[in-house]
């Protein structure tokens, strides 16, 4: 049995549910994610956006920035933990929560 990458919305690049039967792949995770990109694709047809362009709402711009905050606060805490001679299970702690805020921050959206 072969293993692949999990599937991801092509909008958003949340995960999308394991996918049994017959039928053609999801390609997105709800109907918003498939209204954003149609707007966006059609967006780039007349010329309105340039090709590389990422488009976010401000909401969106928001939570991308909230989420690269967390990234930073926890590398200060690992920082600080450092300093401050901390244990080997503390500090793995402090990089496995940072690791996790960085892999949030990932996701553009």
């Amino acid at each position: 049995m072969r293993m692949s990458a999990p599937m991801r919305c092509e909008w958003c690049g949340r995960e999308l549910p394991l996918q049994e039967g017959l039928g053609r792949r999801r390609r997105y995770c709800g109907q918003s994610c498939r209204q954003r990109s149609y707007e966006n694709r059609h967006a780039l047809q007349r010329g309105e956006l340039p090709a590389d362009a990422v488009v976010l709402t401000a909401d969106e711009a928001s939570s991308l920035a909230d989420r690269l905050y967390q990234v930073r606060c926890a590398a200060e805490d690992v920082g600080t933990a450092v300093a401050e001679n901390a244990d080997a299970a503390e500090l793995a702690e402090l990089v496995r929560l940072m690791m996790e805020a960085a892999r949030a921050a990932e996701r553009l959206r």
